[in-house]
This record gives C-alpha cells, sequence and structure tokens, in this order.
C-alpha cells in the first residue's frame, strides 16, 4: 500500500536497512546473517577464537549457541537471571558460551573517551523487513500464495536490530477506526501458539519474540508488549495533540500522516537503540489471585509516547542548558510518572556533558512513596547490573550529609529532609546536583498538621467552615518546597525537576518555563483531559450529584428501577423534616443508592467519593458511615477516610 511504502522510504532515509523475508529464519525468530555479520566485524578476536573451539560449523554452533539463550526465557523464571534471556536479555547481556564471551548490540556509549567503543555502536545494524511471513507451521502452498489466504502468516513490518526482532507493526489505512482493526488482528490472528499444533511462535512470544507490538494507523497509535489473544491489552501511544487530549492532529498538509511521529521520531535507529538501551525493562509483580494465592506476574516494560518525549526532552535539555534550571512535569494520574521518575533518574546520574564530565553528582529522588525506593531499584539495576547506584537515606540527616560529600550515583529521600538538602548543596558549591521532586502536593508540613487539629476540634460544622476559610489550610508540602528554593534564590549548582499531577498557580508561577505567550506553563504536560480519554482514570465530573440535586430528582425515582424506592423515599422524606446538619440521615441515602447502583458498576469495583465543605464534615461522615454499616451488618461496602484539601475551601 501507499501508506506502507511511505513508512519504508522513511525509514531507509533514516538509516534503517531494507531486508527481505527469504533471510529470516522462522524457526529461530532471526535474520541470521545480520547476527553473524554484527558479531565477526565487531568481535574478531573473540569469533577467530570460537572458530578454534568450532572449525566445523563455526556460524551453526554459533546460532545455536544463542537461540538457546533465548529459549530459556520460556521456562518462565521470575528470579533476577531471567533477565538475562529472551530477547531484551541477550541484547543487554550478550552471550557466553565456552571461553568466549559476546555482546550482540553496542548502545551509545555515555562520553566519547573510547573511541572503539563508539565505532561499535555505528556498525549497528538496522533492518526493517515488510510482508515477514513469520510462522514455522506455515504451509509451502501458503507461502506461495501472495493473497488472503496467506495474509494470515505476515506481519507489515518487522524491524530487526542485529538480526534480532525488538518491533512488529500492523499497519490500516482504510479510514479513522482502523488502528482498531489492527488491534483485533494482534488478537485474533497474531496468537504467541499456534491454534492448530499448540507449539509456539518464536517471533510472537513474551519475551522470547519481539520486545513491542504496534497497531498503526494513519491517525492513531496502540502498543502491546505481550500478545496474548483476546486478552491482549493495548496502551495508546499517541501524542495527546488532538484538542489537548488523546489522539493526534491531522497535520495540514495531507501528504503528512498524523502518526508520522513513530517512524521519523520513535523509531529511528538512534532513538530505538536508546529506548532499548535505556527504557525497556522487565517489571515483576507480586499477584494474588480469588483464592488468596500469591504469585509472581512479569511486565515487559515499554515506554508510552509521553514518557519518552519528558525523559528525552529533559535529557536534551539539561544538556543544553547546563545546571542551575527548573523543570516542572505535569503529568495527570496513571501517567506512568514511577517509571518517568527512574528513566530521567539514571539517565541524568549517566549524564555527560561535551567536555566528557558529568554533568550532574549526585542526582537526589526526593520522594515520601515507599514503593518508589523499590522500583527505583529494580528499574536502574537491569540497566547497570550493579548493586550501590541506589542509596536509600533511611536513618537521619548525617547519612544524608554523608551520601552527599561521597556523591554516590542515585540518592533517595523524603520531602522532609528537603530543606536540609537546600542547606548542604549551598555548603559544597564544588559539586553540581539533580534534585528530582515526586508529587509534592499532600499535606504533610507541621504547619499544616497544627492548623488541621484546630479545625478538627472545632465545635460545629459551621465554625469548622470558617476557620478553615481563614487558616490557610492550603499550605503543604508543595508550598514548603517553593518557599525553601525561593528563601535561598537560584543556585547555579542545582538543577529542579518536579513532577506533579496538579500543580498549585504559584508553583507553576515560579518553576513553570515561559511559553509562547510569554507565561509561564509546565515544561511538559500529559493532561487529565488525555488521561481520561485514552481510558486511564474515570472523569468524576461526569458522575457526581449534589445532595440536594438528588434530593429534588427523588420524586422522579421511578426512572431508577435499580434503587430500593421504598428505602429511599423514606430517608428522603426524614430528611425533610430534619436539621440539615443530621448527617446520619443523609449517611442512609448514599450508603443505598451506592451499594444498590453505584457498587455493580466498572465490574463491581466502583468507588464513590463524599466532597464537603470542610474537614470536619469529611470526619463526621466517616463516623456516620462506619457506624451506619455497622448497624446494617454491610460486608459488602467500606468507608476510607482521605482527606484532601482544595486551595481554597469554599470551592469543595
Amino acid at each position: 500500500s501507499i501508506f506502507q511504502n511511505d513508512i519504508i522510504q522513511q525509514m531507509l532515509a533514516q538509516g534503517w536497512q531494507l531486508g527481505t523475508p527469504q533471510g529470516y529464519n522462522r524457526e529461530t525468530a532471526l535474520y541470521e546473517q545480520d547476527v553473524l555479520d554484527f558479531v565477526q566485524q565487531t568481535q574478531a578476536q573473540d569469533w577467530q577464537k570460537f572458530q578454534r573451539i568450532f572449525p566445523q560449523d563455526t556460524e551453526r554452533h554459533f546460532l545455536e549457541a544463542v537461540v538457546a539463550q533465548l529459549k530459556k526465557a520460556d521456562i518462565n523464571a521470575t528470579d533476577e537471571q531471567s533477565r538475562s534471556f529472551g530477547t531484551l536479555g541477550v541484547l543487554r547481556h550478550g552471550v557466553k558460551t565456552r571461553s568466549a564471551r559476546f555482546f550482540l548490540c553496542q548502545f551509545k556509549p555515555e562520553h566519547a573517551l573510547n573511541p572503539d567503543t563508539l565505532a561499535n555502536y555505528k556498525k549497528n545494524i538496522c533492518r526493517i523487513v515488510p510482508e515477514l511471513v513469520y510462522s514455522p507451521y506455515a504451509t509451502a502452498a501458503e507461502l506461495q500464495d501472495m493473497g488472503k489466504q496467506a495474509k494470515k502468516w505476515r506481519i507489515d513490518l518487522v524491524l530487526f536490530i542485529n538480526g534480532f526482532p525488538v518491533a512488529t507493526l500492523e499497519l490500516k489505512s482504510e479510514f479513522k477506526q482502523a488502528v482498531q482493526n489492527a488491534m483485533l488482528q494482534y488478537k485474533r490472528t497474531r496468537l504467541p501458539k499456534d491454534p492448530e499444533t499448540n507449539k509456539p511462535e518464536p517471533l510472537l512470544m513474551f519475551k522470547r519474540g519481539a520486545l513491542v507490538h504496534f497497531a498503526v494507523s494513519q491517525y492513531e497509535v496502540y502498543m502491546a508488549t505481550q500478545l496474548a489473544g483476546e486478552d491482549t491489552f493495548f496502551l495508546p501511544f499517541n501524542k495527546g495533540t488532538h484538542d489537548g487530549g488523546a489522539g493526534n492532529d491531522v497535520p495540514e498538509d495531507q501528504n503528512q500522516y498524523a502518526t508520522a511521529y513513530l517512524w521519523n521520531e520513535v523509531l529511528t535507529p538512534d532513538n530505538l537503540l536508546n529506548i532499548i538501551g535505556c527504557f525497556v525493562h522487565l517489571q515483576i509483580e507480586e499477584k494474588e489471585d480469588w483464592e488468596g494465592r500469591k504469585y509472581k506476574k512479569e511486565l515487559l516494560i515499554f515506554p508510552r509516547y509521553h514518557q519518552w518525549n519528558v525523559v528525552t526532552k529533559l535529557i536534551n535539555a539539561a544538556l543544553e542548558e547546563g545546571t542551575g534550571q527548573k523543570y516542572l512535569i505535569q503529568h495527570s494520574a496513571c501517567s506512568g510518572k514511577s517509571n518517568s521518575i527512574a528513566w530521567t533518574a539514571h539517565q541524568l546520574s549517566t549524564l555527560y556533558d561535551q567536555q566528557n564530565q558529568n554533568l550532574f553528582d549526585p542526582v537526589i529522588v526526593v520522594t515520601d512513596r515507599t514503593i518508589l525506593d523499590a522500583q527505583l531499584q529494580d528499574t536502574i539495576y537491569q540497566f547497570e547490573h550493579k548493586e550501590g547506584v541506589v542509596q536509600k537515606i533511611d536513618k537521619d540527616s548525617q547519612q544524608l550529609a554523608d551520601a552527599l560529600t561521597a556523591g554516590s550515583n542515585i540518592i533517595i529521600t523524603t520531602l522532609q529532609k528537603f530543606p536540609f538538602i537546600l542547606e548542604k548543596i549551598g555548603e559544597i558549591p564544588a559539586r553540581k546536583y539533580a534534585v528530582i521532586i515526586d508529587e509534592a502536593h499532600s499535606s504533610q508540613g507541621g504547619e499544616a498538621t497544627k492548623k488541621m487539629k484546630e479545625v478538627l476540634s472545632s465545635k460545629s460544622l459551621e465554625q469548622a467552615e470558617k476557620d478553615e476559610a481563614y487558616t490557610g489550610l492550603e499550605e503543604d508540602a508543595e508550598d514548603e518546597i517553593r518557599k525553601s528554593m525561593l528563601a535561598r534564590g537560584k543556585q547555579d549548582n542545582l538543577s529542579f525537576f518536579g513532577f506533579t499531577a496538579t500543580p498549585k498557580p504559584k508553583t507553576i508561577e515560579v518553576f513553570g518555563t515561559k511559553g509562547s505567550n510569554g507565561k509561564p506553563e509546565p515544561f511538559h504536560l500529559y493532561s487529565m483531559k488525555q488521561a481520561i480519554e485514552e481510558g486511564f482514570i474515570l472523569d468524576v465530573l461526569k458522575n457526581y450529584t449534589t445532595y440536594k440535586t438528588y434530593f429534588k430528582l427523588s420524586k422522579g425515582i421511578e426512572d431508577d428501577p435499580k434503587v430500593n424506592k421504598k428505602k429511599a423515599s423514606r430517608a428522603i422524606g426524614r430528611f425533610m423534616s430534619l436539621h440539615p446538619h443530621n448527617l446520619s440521615q443523609k449517611t442512609e441515602v448514599m450508603v443505598e443508592h451506592f451499594r444498590q447502583v453505584v457498587s455493580k458498576k466498572i465490574g463491581g469495583k466502583a468507588k464513590a467519593m463524599v466532597v464537603s465543605s470542610s474537614r470536619l464534615h469529611a470526619v463526621r461522615y466517616k463516623e456516620e458511615f462506619d457506624k451506619y454499616i455497622k448497624e446494617k451488618g454491610y460486608t459488602d461496602v467500606e468507608a476510607i477516610k482521605r482527606i484532601v484539601g482544595c486551595q481554597r475551601p469554599t470551592e469543595a
């Protein structure tokens, strides 16, 4: 098709080499000649040593050793060793056989101090193969047939690096919803096991085959890292430029495609090698089945577009602008901030300037999320493959001071120690620091806690509203960080990278980047609108009702057949004759409506939120919910207290 040919031509112009299906071995899932050429061109001495061990059929013996290492991924091991198996493990760690060890991919070196490494990097072979017949089980007749019968065995585009498959692309260009058909094709005909023989398809197997699978149309892109039939889970891989939400803007130039960024930005040889070397990693999560039995599940993490884009932009900006800068990253909930922070921290810690010197001495990650500590260490260990890169500060300020002075690669500490960090950094001006702050907006400061207690001790709900309106409860950790940095002024040896979902206007004003209109704005944005439209979070504004409105609509209760009409009408009727602050009556209406209507949504996992006019209201509601639920003996509903403040309580 024209669409396919346009992509191929543009990728060839970027440095990809064109391959043919005949060069691909369907049994090994390798473009075997590229594997051999890369090793022989970059490791001639080791190859000669291997030849002396296997003077006959040297190439066959070598390929067998490579395939054996790839196949170990099929065991589904969930320990550290498993990360050396499969396509990612072999590309990253190479193959050891007999007395020789071979690397099978050269990632770009962080500096230019070793010219041999840079020369080997330029010898990587990046190949694109169109119309690849991938299955070992395709019959000779099907291979000769280029019609619809053989189409089930052909993938539109497959990308190889040094002979190893790293990405597949199914292309659809008929109409705007064509990307859905591409995903269906992966789910129904691109199966990790052949449905007739139940034998594995090497190219499509998890870990063993390609790292990522793209469903591509002229308008949208989706990706998956594990093919599992109808259970295959695709993530959007769009820029989010369509009116600030999901999808991509259609270019004014009719000769361009809305998805051209995929092959012109992401899948260039340099960028794809960087993604494989510095982004893709195996994540092992502990799960629990319906019987309470725990098990481990492996996930191959490939960055979504906004994650790759923000990390790449931050690294490039740091190189270009040097230290002493501020970057505010506004990424909505469910944007994958933990991985974005881990990738940013690792790449900043290995960043070299034009003089081949470390741009930053230590990278400091400031967070109060304990889960980020373990995830950060686990993720970075896969790139560095050595212990001690990440140092956790879990004792006192002296431990932090020693780590700052010693210059550990990555230091992870708590928000409460942020003022001490700034003070200590000021005492060591010869060193350069990158400080990454994670989601700093929850109320944790001592003064905020004190004011919170004052409000919760109010004698009446009316007084609580008045107190909250004037006590400045909007002061939180985000404000403390801003004030600390403003008090010390600009420090040329410190760069600030702040990740948050909901920055305050003051924070954007102080740490934002000046936009085209001259006003400060986030350095990078993954908006709540995009997260909602992509299906990662729910739009609560589409599903809320004020109690007052619910009361007015109660006369039309016949329109809601799922509601227990007798109970709801009786409860609302009682409310009319009682004081409006008698929360117990409201509680009955809300709990009953939640149990009978709301809780059954989202596959029985729906939740509800109570928005009140003060924190004391929230606490009293929690108490009434617990009391009512206990009295009724309900076991299918639970009230969880999580008090979240607004910038101005009157807007709650």
